[in-house]
């Protein structure tokens, strides 16, 4: 079966509701959630602190999941996430497994 990871740059205050509606979705096989610092995002989304530090405190999630759940996922978050500060990009799973 063909997988996805399924990135998301999310504010650190959005990571709880995030996460929780993620976890409700079906076919996730896996999910992980990290503080991030994020360089490169535009200076109007950063507030005075970051402007100062020089960069956003966001987290990130990663979600692999089957090919045919991409639009469950994206309609998931347009309709709870709209307007949120959410940045997504999504890249196929070429090779996975476990380390024995």
């Amino acid at each position: 079966m063909s997988e996805l990871c399924f990135s998301l740059l999310c504010p650190a205050r959005l990571e709880e509701k995030l996460l929780d509606s993620l976890l409700v979705l079906p076919g996730i096989q896996l999910l992980i959630s990290t503080p991030a610092a994020a360089y490169g995002m535009l200076s109007v989304t950063l507030n005075a602190r970051e402007q100062v530090i020089g960069h956003a405190l966001m987290t990130l999630v990663q979600v692999l999941l089957p090919l045919h759940g991409k639009q469950a996922m994206l309609t998931l978050l347009q309709q709870e996430f709209a307007g949120a500060g959410l940045h997504y990009w999504i890249s196929p799973v070429l090779e996975a497994g476990e380390i024995l």
